[in-house]
């Protein structure tokens, strides 16, 4: 098997994929009632990320060699939907990752706890969801910071793992130095676009996960549209007719 230094050098060399925020792995920098763990190290069982304060490590995929995806979930929109979805991942025992908008946190408070209580993960999507390739680089520390800091009042941590928003390819260099500062040593971008933010409806967005999902994918799929909602006890369905079982970004980079 890969050590797990030669796939994150794999995966880097990879090249750019679509992503609506393609992103990598970051780790939790110490801030005052963080339980997030000490700066550069990573949750328990993850590869290794970025050294502190240095540019953070893009990941769109994890092995593929464990039968695992991770199913990823941009967090805004209507929350009656989320709390929708929420129930279906309950009911199935299938665990989510949620990359937050932070002022969509701001705006329901309860929804991080609710998202938590379910044995899922919440992490950073930026705090306004910008295009974030087009702005400066004060807007960009901004965008990841005032973000970090919504999960770091209402989780106790940093949430470890951000992605960018509006970024339709690699992250720039701008985006991954700053990601880096702001405390994330990894990017988690993704292998499979659902393309559910623009509502083809449920048999569409079945039908693109199942085009492209294998061992190791990272799915992107978004809370608050209806069609998502409709679609993820099927999208559940291919994955165990594949032999894939959904799975937390950190088990599905941790395989």
């Amino acid at each position: 098997m890969p050590t797990r230094r030669a796939f994150i050098i794999g995966a880097l060399s990879a090249g750019a994929l679509a992503a609506c925020g393609k992103a990598r792995q970051h780790t939790a920098a110490p801030s005052p009632g963080s339980s997030g763990g000490s700066a550069g190290a990573a949750p328990a069982g993850q590869p290794a990320a970025a050294p502190p304060g240095a540019p953070a490590v893009y990941l769109p995929h994890g092995p593929r060699d464990q039968p695992k995806v991770a199913l990823t979930f941009h967090g805004s929109g209507d929350p009656a939907l989320t709390a929708q979805l929420l129930t279906l991942a309950g009911r199935h025992a299938a665990p989510i990752t949620v990359f937050a908008v932070g002022t969509w946190l701001e705006q329901h408070p309860d929804l991080a706890g609710q998202i938590l209580a379910g044995g899922h993960e919440l992490a950073n999507h930026t705090y306004t969801h910008p295009t974030l390739g087009r702005v400066g680089q004060a807007a960009v520390a901004a965008e990841i910071t005032k973000c970090r800091d919504v999960l770091l009042r209402q989780i106790h941590t940093n949430g470890h793992w951000f992605r960018p928003s509006g970024v339709e390819a690699e992250p720039s260099a701008l985006i991954l130095a700053e990601a880096g500062k702001a405390g994330y040593g990894t990017c988690v971008g993704f292998d499979v676009d659902s393309l559910d933010y623009t509502d083809p409806g449920a048999d569409a967005v079945v039908r693109r996960v199942a085009a492209g999902v294998q061992a190791g994918s990272i799915v992107s799929l978004h809370l608050g549209h209806a069609g998502t909602v409709a679609a993820f006890e099927r999208i559940l369905g291919v994955l165990q007719a594949r032999g894939l079982k959904p799975a937390l970004v950190r088990d599905v980079l941790a395989a």
